[in-house]
């Protein structure tokens, strides 16, 4: 049975420079794992700090892409930051849950990791590959947003920024998860522009949770 999924193909930017790669591969394991659980989805690293997470529902596809580089900021080396390249890409595929991701060969995977390959040669670190549906450039304008905010990120509003997308919390209950005061917390929101961010997020959700002739078929 063929269903639309969701696989995000990504690897650590200048792992090579990393002091403590033990470190960075169990931050890569937890947040790979915390992900797929969360979303019934599987994860799998292989060459160190490359990188696989294919969901079975492709709506949080950009919140998973944008919670992963939020963990890698957030647990920065103080001479480093942390950060990677994701591939997104979405279209139908016969992968089942079970089976691993490295013997999967379905199109999405495949276009993921060709996606992956094309982000190196550039200075994009976030991208958006739709293989049955169509965008008019807007989607392609969100992603690039969504880039450009998250390079913009302190490791303090990655951590907010984390925190939040795992769990809805009100700004007090973060502030007493942090151990700081409430009006800290909405600095850091804030600076990470958080309501547009979740704006942004909720609608790729929505958009990717649609079939094209869903949309075709509407008055």
């Amino acid at each position: 049975m063929t269903s639309r999924v969701a696989v995000i193909t990504g690897d650590v930017i200048d792992s090579r420079q990393v002091r403590d790669r033990t470190r960075l591969y169990a931050l890569l394991d937890a947040s790979l794992a915390a992900l797929a659980a969360r979303h019934g989805g599987r994860a799998e690293r292989f060459r160190g700090d490359a990188f696989q997470l294919a969901l079975p529902d492709a709506r949080p596809a950009m919140t998973a892409a944008i919670a992963l580089r939020a963990a890698l900021i957030e647990h920065s080396e103080a001479e480093q930051r942390w950060d990677a390249r994701l591939a997104v890409a979405v279209g139908p595929s016969r992968w089942r849950g079970e089976r691993r991701l490295t013997d999967a060969d379905d199109a999405p995977f495949v276009h993921s990791g060709q996606a992956l390959d094309a982000l190196a040669e550039g200075t994009a670190r976030l991208s958006l590959t739709l293989l049955d549906d169509s965008d008019d450039g807007g989607l392609a304008l969100l992603v690039r947003y969504l880039d450009d905010l998250v390079a913009g990120w302190s490791r303090y509003s990655a951590e907010v920024v984390r925190l939040s997308l795992e769990q809805e919390r009100s700004q007090q209950a973060l502030a007493e998860r942090l151990g700081i005061r409430q009006p800290s917390v909405h600095k850091r929101l804030r600076v990470a522009r958080w309501p547009l961010l979740a704006d942004t997020l909720a609608y790729f959700a929505k958009r990717l949770g649609e079939r094209l002739a869903d949309r075709e078929d509407r008055p």
